[in-house]
């Protein structure tokens, strides 16, 4: 079967499933007596084991099935679920989606995960660990097979038993300071082959002779050999530390035949579901709560489809171009002014209206992907660091353009590490302040006018004002005299200034400012900002505002001599007409008194050096006043022209790096117009 057109699609879903586990997995460990949940978690594993085999990723399979072994047991309550057991459960879900990771990047999503899988089977056997040395004789206590194998594989082990052999599996574990692994492995298999014949190795025999694994590996064997004196014979192995010889039970053979028929029917149904539908149904029905599992895949059915998100860049980028002749033929209108033609115009600028309205929401994301990895983060942070942390999600469902969720993930780690690491004390302190021993983080998305704000805010040390400043002043960030005049929000905000450490700073600030201006430049370059309010040992609000789309943005038209630029009206608090006696001079800076603020002047003709035909005494001067965060700043030009929506166009890979443009748009009249980056311009 040619795999190659269902990778895309697999990936995605494997993402799904796996994202599905470590939430389930989280749900569990607050409930670990509620089985049901370990069947969700059961279902999404079984569902992938079934995938990864259909498309030939037999590690990741290998990794899932044995996974599935130990939530089958748990389900089955053979065993008790503790911390433990959810640690080695939590850290095959991190190789699996590691595997995932590599396959989508072109690799074939093979790890060394043998020290996992022997924990896994440990579990699966019921033991904590690995026993002392000790050999098991065929019977009725036999241990249960740790290896898989196949039908023929079976048939081997049976026609053997039938001819007086015994059939073993062998555990064979290396000491730790071991050197020459594979040698050892090399002489383990020479005493064996003398006595018998060698069915299968876990790791595989090219993996063992590649030294891929890391101190054990397991031996299917048949012989006439007793099971002590093949154990004896092993451990004459120089750096050999363990052996353990069971006898492999032949009875579970027939009791997993039939497991065997519905891993088949798996995989038939994930091939079929591939080619049909975006999600992936479980080919083993379960009795345990449908309602609940129907709820954690994507809608069935054809009324969902998975799109490239490289078409929906294209699709937006020929709308880009229907964009710029709409306002081309609104500019042709307006100069003909004929009656049909303006309806014609009139009509179509709705119906671009609404085309646009449709393709900008079809590349909508909720910010729920992004989201969903902090919780297993939060917690191994928790387990790292002796805390006690509880995260609260807020407006998961929250949607933001493709291009924006793509970029705000790592910004978002940082913040959240931060909170949780400097932000929240440890238990002691927080009991010291009259606090709960749990501290809180709550990540918050909400929609505000064409913003979404996204907010982090935890009840830890909060920012110490006074130390951030006398950092920022020793750093030369801000003099002694500026400092006077800031507000506690300014102070704050000072952590994100490039250069800005706090290092030397005592307990709970210490940190706060390490990599900072990374996700300030991050969120900026994403046409958003990022504000911090904060309480001293009461707690602190990260406030990141990013707009909706980056594609198609809103503009406020100004003219300079003959030149048009283009102000985003993201920036723009409002216009003013000014008279030139109301400019003032404060420390070589051009100001206006701008209700009760002052505000300092730019003017663009001076930024952008525009040559001027006739010089301009006028009395009056056009302002757009314009933020940045609490900032302001007046740009002075020439005229207004007008709000228009346009499309933003980069500059190209020869126009980088040019001083406060972040780009340019085609207008209606053919002509190119620059658009200002008023951040770059507000000091």
């Amino acid at each position: 079967m040619e795999v190659n057109q269902y990778l895309e699609m697999f990936i995605e879903e494997s993402k799904e499933h796996l994202q599905a586990c470590s939430e389930h997995l989280l749900e569990l460990e607050k409930n670990p007596d509620d089985l049901a949940i370990v069947g969700e978690i059961f279902r999404s594993a079984h569902t992938l084991k079934g995938m990864s085999a259909t498309m030939g990723f037999e590690d990741l399979a290998d990794l899932t099935h044995k996974m599935e072994n130990v939530l089958d047991a748990i389900r089955n309550e053979k065993i008790h679920v503790t911390p433990e057991i959810l640690d080695v459960v939590f850290e095959s879900v991190d190789h699996l989606e590691e595997m995932v990771m590599d396959i989508a990047n072109g690799g074939d999503g093979k790890r060394d995960v043998s020290a996992t899988v022997a924990q896994l089977k440990r579990i699966e056997l019921g033991e904590e660990a690995v026993p002392e040395v000790s050999a098991t004789v065929a019977g009725p206590a036999a241990v249960e097979s740790v290896l898989e194998y196949d039908s023929f594989e079976q048939t081997v082990i049976a026609q053997s038993s039938e001819q007086g052999f015994h059939a073993y599996e062998i555990s064979v574990k290396l000491r730790e300071d071991c050197l020459l692994k594979a040698a050892r492995v090399f002489m383990v298999f020479e005493i064996l082959e003398k006595d018998g014949e060698v069915i299968k190795s876990s790791p595989s025999v090219e993996k063992l002779e590649d030294e891929q694994f890391d101190q054990q590996f397991y031996v299917a064997y048949v012989t006439k050999e007793s099971a002590e004196d093949m154990q004896k014979k092993i451990m004459k192995v120089s750096e050999v530390e363990e052996v353990v010889v069971t006898t492999i039970d032949q009875k579970k053979f027939s009791e997993r035949e039939y497991e065997s028929q519905q891993e088949v029917a798996a995989t038939a149904s994930a091939v079929a579901e591939v080619e049909s539908t975006p999600a992936t149904v479980p080919s083993k029905p379960e009795p345990a709560a449908p309602a609940k599992a129907e709820k954690n895949h994507a809608p069935v059915g054809n009324k969902t489809i998975r799109v490239n998100i490289e078409r929906l860049d294209i699709l937006m980028n020929l709308f880009e171009e229907l964009v710029i002749d709409r306002g081309r033929l609104q500019s042709i209108a307006t100069e003909v002014n004929h009656g049909e033609l303006n309806e014609t115009v009139e009509r179509m600028s709705r119906v671009m209206g609404d085309l646009q309205t449709i393709i900008l929401t079809m590349r909508m994301v909720p910010v729920e992907t992004v989201f969903n990895r902090f919780p297993k983060m939060i917690r191994q942070l928790s387990r790292d660091l002796n805390k006690k942390i509880n995260l609260e999600i807020i407006g998961a469902e929250t949607e933001l353009d493709r291009t924006v969720i793509d970029e705000i993930g790592d910004p978002l780690v940082h913040l959240i590490r931060n909170s949780v690491d400097h932000g929240i004390e440890n238990p002691t302190s927080r009991r010291a302040k009259g606090k709960p021993e749990e501290g809180t983080v709550v990540l918050r998305a909400y929609h505000s006018g064409n913003y979404v704000f996204i907010e982090i805010e935890d009840d830890g040390a909060g920012i110490n004002r006074d130390k951030v400043l006398a950092k920022a002043i020793a750093k030369g960030i801000v003099t002694q005299e500026q400092s006077y005049s800031m507000s506690d929000n300014q102070i704050n905000e000072l952590i994100l200034a490039s250069g800005f450490s706090t290092a030397d700073v005592i307990s709970d600030v210490s940190g706060r400012g390490v990599g900072l201006d990374v996700v300030k430049t991050t969120i900026e370059s994403l046409g958003g900002n990022i504000s911090i309010e904060s309480t001293q040992d009461v707690g602190s609000i990260f406030s990141i505002q990013l707009p909706l789309t980056l594609s198609i943005i809103s503009v406020m038209l100004v003219e300079i001599e003959k030149e048009i630029y283009a102000i985003p009206l993201s920036s723009i608090i409002e216009t003013s007409i000014i008279r030139s006696s109301e400019i003032m001079n404060a420390h070589n800076q051009k100001v206006i008194d701008f209700r009760g603020k002052v505000v300092p002047l730019v003017f663009l003709e001076e930024i952008f050096e525009v040559p001027r035909t006739e010089s301009q005494d006028e009395e009056f001067h056009s302002v757009v006043i314009v933020r940045k965060g609490e900032k302001l700043a007046g740009l002075v030009v020439d005229s207004f022209i007008g709000q228009q929506e346009i499309v933003l166009k980069s500059l190209g890979n020869y126009l980088t790096n040019i001083f406060a443009i972040s780009g340019a748009t085609i207008l209606g009249n053919g002509k190119v117009a620059l658009i200002v980056d008023c951040n770059a311009l507000i000091k």
